[in-house]
């Protein structure tokens, strides 16, 4: 049997052909070399099997790349990695924030605006040159659930609500275009929507080369559950505390001392994350 003409169960639940190619170029993304990501390839490819679903693909590359090099390992699972930003979607809001802050934006997450009809709790505020941006944050848990119109339909009513009464009192700063952000996939029509409304529109992989896949490896803005080194619960513990990037904790390792845990785990987490945020 043919590599391509194997059928492979994707996280939604709909059956697709493998593609190499595809497995190739996750392989690319996490700094593997050809040598390393044809030898994976092989070894996954060797095993697969009629109704593999994706996420046993993943985890057999994962499991693979780990062994070899965890800083691999570590960009492989940043999409899982953001998933695990949950169960709530504060988490997610706190890493949008931080991503922003780090391109020179200032930010605050939760802040609460009126509306001429009703006030509204903002997920993110993010002002820069004296420009304002309103960022509300849709996220999901679970894989193979995309954001469809509705979604955009629902905030571009809040930011018109929030637009109407900020143009209503004299103001130097210039409320922009609002924003939506997934970690995610955005459907056709959502897109749409956006683009006709004039919504900003962010999700893993929009806008093309833009999205926030590739703002992180740009930035080197990983959120600290791409560690290979830390447990669950040392990852929630952080992000209880608002400590959402690696970056956090390369320029305060004292934030490792709140775990409580060795010298010589510590000395592991911090040399993972550092060569993260220098990949």
């Amino acid at each position: 049997m043919k590599d391509n003409t194997i059928e492979i169960i994707k996280s939604s639940g709909e059956k697709t052909k493998f593609s190499i190619q595809k497995l190739e170029s996750s392989l690319k993304h996490s700094g593997a070399d050809d040598i390393l990501i044809k030898q994976i390839v092989d070894t996954v490819r060797d095993e697969l099997y009629k109704g593999i679903s994706t996420k046993e693909i993943y985890n057999r590359a994962y499991a693979l790349l780990k062994k070899k090099k965890a800083v691999f390992a570590s960009k492989y699972k940043l999409k899982k990695a953001i998933y695990e930003l949950g169960p709530t979607g504060f988490p997610f809001e706190s890493f949008i924030a931080a991503i922003l802050d780090f391109s020179g934006y200032t930010t605050e997450v939760g802040k609460i605006m009126s509306g001429v009809c009703v006030s509204h709790e903002i997920d993110v505020f993010a002002k820069k040159n004296n420009i304002i941006n309103i960022i509300e944050c849709k996220f999901h848990g679970e894989e193979g659930r995309n954001c469809n119109v509705k979604v955009p339909l629902y905030i571009h009513s809040r930011y018109r609500d929030v637009k109407a009464h900020w143009e209503k009192r004299p103001n130097e700063n210039l409320l922009e275009d609002g924003w939506v952000v997934t970690n995610t996939r955005f459907t056709t029509d959502a897109i749409a929507y956006g683009k006709c409304a004039g919504l900003y529109l962010l999700s893993w992989d929009y806008p093309e080369n833009n999205g926030l896949k590739d703002r992180i490896d740009r930035l080197g803005l990983y959120p600290i559950t791409v560690s290979t080194q830390m447990s669950n619960k040392e990852k929630q513990f952080l992000l209880s505390r608002d400590i959402v990037l690696c970056r956090q904790l390369v320029e305060d390792k004292f934030f490792l001392d709140h775990l409580h845990i060795s010298d010589e785990r510590k000395n592991k987490i911090f040399q993972e994350i550092t060569q993260l945020c220098n990949a």
